[in-house]
């Protein structure tokens, strides 16, 4: 890890956010970037369970349960010991297998580089996607301040 444990843990969490908007294919190629992968052994094999969504009225009120969702979620354990974990919105099993085997490859230190050279390509398509998404906003933007009223 870092010098600065507060420091490791965001590089991790910026991973493990990769991971999750990575699509099924995207995980699957920076595997086999990272390929030949050490043995690993599945300390929670992937399932698909329910989660619990919750609310607020107002944004900052009282909560409320507001539905079910999907999730799917693995564990795995690098022969070496780092341990990986993935929670992934949806049914897909295979993603959360990988994302966890991708979160336990970057806590290997010397794997790391590689893990975060092999996932550059995700994060290029997501700020991609994000420039696209503002543009977007911006453009139904309404500046209330430089409308003219009229004299009545």
């Amino acid at each position: 890890m870092a010098a600065n444990p507060a420091a490791g843990v965001k590089a991790r969490q910026a991973v493990m956010r990769l991971c999750a908007h990575a699509t099924g294919p995207e995980l699957d190629h920076v595997l086999s970037a990272l390929a030949p992968l050490p043995a690993h052994v599945a300390l929670r094999p992937a399932a698909t369970g329910l989660v619990m969504l919750q609310g607020r009225v107002g944004g900052d009120g009282g909560a409320f349960n507001l539905g079910e969702a999907s999730t799917s979620r693995a564990t795995v354990r690098l022969e070496n010991g780092p341990i990986g974990f993935a929670y992934h919105l949806g049914r897909d099993r295979t993603k959360a297998s990988a994302a966890a085997l991708i979160d336990a490859l970057w806590q290997d230190e010397p794997r790391r580089d590689a893990v975060e050279r092999a996932l550059r390509p995700v994060a290029a398509r997501l700020a991609a996607d994000a420039e696209v998404s503002a543009r977007q906003t911006a453009a139904t933007r309404v500046n209330f301040f430089t409308m003219v009223r009229g004299e009545d």
